[in-house]
């Protein structure tokens, strides 16, 4: 049996069951060849937690393809996201899309206003009339999965300054709950990020008053905050403890005792050891240890301060050999991974904590190339954010005439901001250039998908 067929069998055999989701209560696994959208503001826009979704079903279901895109534009409130529904989201051809939105909606400044609390019910009740037409598009839907997510949250409890819009997060939540209800209405699924970043931004705080998930503006989760949104995210999609291989020996016996997610094969005793050949269904899930995006300085790895277990819960790659005497050697390959103790193979470890090991590699050049069908997806979502937020206002949407240019030129002598992404216009105002990116985006993903198959490695145990 080729690698590739005893893959695709594994998986099968493992793909979690895809029902009914509970109300409000978890989000069904996605599924051969659905098309994602998440749609929302520049937390969207900007940040990871979509891309590291993908990259989990990347590396651990290989065989099963997907396909996600990033839907945010930057500043939106739902009307800016309902005007650009159609053009944006549903061009897209999605079968399953996530709607979050809210921080915009609730304001900033006028929190430290003098009649703040009349200004938190006048912008409660903009979104939830806005919302609802939201809710009416969404419901005019036909074929399409429908997950409502509650925002990650405005940090109103850090001290890592003064600077803090008193009880804005609480005006979110408030939309949250409206969402939630909304969701169990009309049978959609839902997830909450606000509370538990709150409570895991709370916990840290405890000892260290001035950490936070959210970057510098309390307002766009660092790269380990958009870890934890995926880590919600893929929680809720039940994928927590799926192991990516769980191997078990008995080295006195050679018999293998488990073989889960994983084919194991040629098992020997050796003078001065054990060997065995494993081919794993999965890759592990690699965490970035680098900061990527605008304004973020943190990577996805420390996520692990937060969440301790992330790493066993969304990657363990289990070894347990049982029936050994002393120290032995662990080799992959041919290279060397640790030196480890009979008791502590008796107990198991996880490979995946080792990122020299061959299948770890494999699956940090899977990431590499996601993060870079990220950034060039990025250069669609600045243009995005131009043309939905300044030319589709002044009446040249998708305009690629040299009167829209002229307007745009114009629009940018009163906003800095916009002057800022001229460069970004005059590359993606021309459909040749977006054909151009698209179509690298798409030669990266199928590179993903073939580099992505895991391969058959030898494990060598020897004494020491």
């Amino acid at each position: 049996m080729n690698g590739n067929r005893l893959i695709r069998i594994l998986f099968l055999s493992l793909m979690p069951c895809v029902c009914t989701p509970v109300q409000s209560q978890g989000i069904a696994p996605f599924r051969k060849d659905d098309r994602v959208t998440f749609v929302g503001n520049s937390i969207t826009d900007g940040g990871h937690y979509h891309s590291y979704i993908w990259l989990y079903y990347m590396t651990h279901f290989p065989t099963m393809r997907v396909w996600m895109a990033n839907c945010g534009v930057g500043g939106d409130t739902a009307k800016e996201i309902l005007a650009r529904f159609d053009d944006d989201v549903l061009s897209k051809n999605p079968s399953v899309l996530t709607f979050t939105f809210g921080m915009n909606d609730t304001g900033y400044y006028e929190y430290n206003g003098a009649d703040s609390a009349a200004f938190a019910r006048r912008k409660f009740e903009e979104a939830k009339q806005l919302f609802a037409l939201c809710e009416e598009k969404l419901k005019s839907l036909k074929g399409i999965r429908t997950v409502m997510i509650g925002t990650s949250p405005y940090d109103q409890t850090s001290t890592f300054n003064n600077d803090v819009f008193v009880r804005k997060n609480d005006n979110m939540q408030r939309i949250i709950a409206l969402q939630k209800e909304t969701a169990v209405r009309n049978g959609w699924e839902f997830l909450d990020f606000n509370a538990p970043m709150v409570a895991l931004n709370m916990k840290q705080q405890e000892t260290d008053p001035t950490f936070t998930l959210i970057g510098t503006d309390r307002i766009h989760p660092d790269n380990d905050g958009h870890a934890v949104m995926a880590y919600l995210f893929l929680q809720a999609q039940g994928m927590v403890s799926k192991k990516v291989a769980d191997m078990e020996l008995d080295a006195k016996s050679g018999k293998v005792t488990k073989s889960s997610n994983c084919r194991i094969s040629k098992v020997k005793q050796t003078s001065d050891g054990f060997q065995f050949d494993c081919l794993a269904a999965s890759l592990p899930f690699p965490l970035d240890t680098i900061a990527h995006g605008w304004g973020f300085s943190r990577s996805a790895a420390q996520v692990t301060k937060t969440i301790p277990s992330f790493i066993n819960d969304l990657s363990d790659e289990h070894l347990t050999v049982k029936g050994l005497h002393g120290n032995h050697e662990l080799s992959i390959d041919g290279i060397v991974i640790d030196t480890l103790s009979a008791a502590t193979l008796q107990r198991g470890i996880n490979l995946s904590v080792y990122r020299h090991t061959p299948q770890y590699q494999q699956a940090l050049a899977v990431m590499a190339l996601n993060e870079t069908r990220w950034e060039v997806e990025r250069r669609f979502r600045e243009w995005a954010w131009v043309n939905y937020d300044f030319m589709m206002p002044a009446g040249f949407l998708n305009d690629n005439s040299e009167r829209a240019a002229q307007k745009f030129r114009e629009l940018c002598k009163d906003n800095a901001w916009l002057a800022s992404k001229r460069g970004t216009y005059d590359q993606m105002v021309r459909p040749e250039v977006r054909e151009a990116y698209q179509q690298e985006m798409n030669c990266l993903v199928e590179q993903i998908y073939k580099l992505n198959k895991p391969r058959k490695h030898r494990f060598l145990l020897r004494k020491l």
